[in-house]
């Protein structure tokens, strides 16, 4: 997503991805396939055994229903979006936001405004939900993974996503940004996966989609979105099948910033250039359902 600065604290980092120069854009998607690296000596040496995996952060989101989420690993943004066109205010506390009581957090869009919260464009349509751990928990490296079930419909825009811990120092895209995953509704059946930093960064962003098989949507059950990280290299998957993998040979030049502690986003926006606006045929309350998630190492 497009970085914002909300109307929130300067340490609660922004989100999405398209900025207003980079309209109804989509990425500049790769079609390129990840490549592990290969090749071996005739006789080589054995590699040394990684160290048993360590869980550095977890949320299981476990919790009395109705219930907010943890305020110690977890902080909301509020606000909205110019820069994107998104059409939804952030709000704070559990309105949006809240524990299911089944071990899930439910991102809840609703077309409301009982706040008489004022956007953009005037008096906001919507309300939703956007969470990030800046100043709780950030991470270089590492398995970052979540088990997220998307919403469909026309302008729903959903993703779970990193920004640089430097973010409020350098800002946008110098921090650099590391898309995980995001759903636009108008491609029920795709997600996508996109680095951005200075000099690719907007419609620029460096990525690839990966598209469920037989016509699936991401919306009709839980799936698994992931990034293997390590120095100089990304690794995306979805439920366990590679599709992309990006190193600072496919940056042409420019800065890889990527070797550095990054905090986590999860967010459901509404509209926006990328996906569009809602229409009759989206369904509202509209619900980002996460089942956990979790970041681990082998140091």
């Amino acid at each position: 997503m497009t970085v914002h600065r909300p109307h929130h604290p300067a340490r609660t980092h922004s989100r999405r991805r398209r900025t207003a120069l980079y309209a109804a854009s989509l990425l500049c998607c790769s079609a390129l396939l990840a490549t592990l690296p290969g090749g071996a000596s005739a006789a080589p040496a054995p590699a040394p055994a990684p160290g048993p995996a360590a869980v550095v952060f977890a949320d299981e989101f476990d919790g009395p229903a109705g219930s907010a989420v943890d305020g110690s690993k977890w902080q909301l943004e509020t606000g909205d979006n110019v820069n994107n066109h998104e059409r939804q205010y952030y709000t704070g506390g559990n309105s949006n936001a809240a524990l299911d009581g089944q071990g899930n957090l439910v991102i809840t869009a609703r077309k409301e405004n009982p706040g008489n919260y004022q956007c953009w464009y005037g008096t906001c349509e919507y309300t939703s939900a956007r969470l990030n751990t800046a100043g709780k928990f950030s991470a270089a490296y590492g398995h970052v993974e979540a088990r997220i079930k998307v919403p469909r419909g026309q302008g729903m825009w959903p993703a779970f996503w990193m920004l640089g811990d430097d973010f409020g120092n350098v800002g946008w895209p110098q921090s650099g940004e590391i898309d995980i995953m995001e759903n636009v509704g108008f491609e029920p059946g795709t997600v996508h996966g996109t680095l951005h930093g200075p000099g690719y960064s907007g419609a620029e962003g460096i990525g690839a989609g990966y598209t469920l098989p037989d016509g699936a949507a991401f919306a009709d059950d839980f799936h698994t979105f992931a990034v293997d990280w390590a120095p100089d290299s990304i690794t995306w998957s979805v439920d366990g099948n590679v599709f992309q993998r990006r190193t600072p040979a496919d940056l042409g030049g420019k800065e890889w910033v990527f070797n550095k502690p990054f905090f986590l986003i999860l967010n459901l926006a509404v509209g926006g250039f990328w996906p569009g606006d809602p229409d009759g045929s989206t369904p509202f309350p509209s619900q980002l359902v996460i089942d956990y998630v979790r970041v681990t190492t082998n140091d």
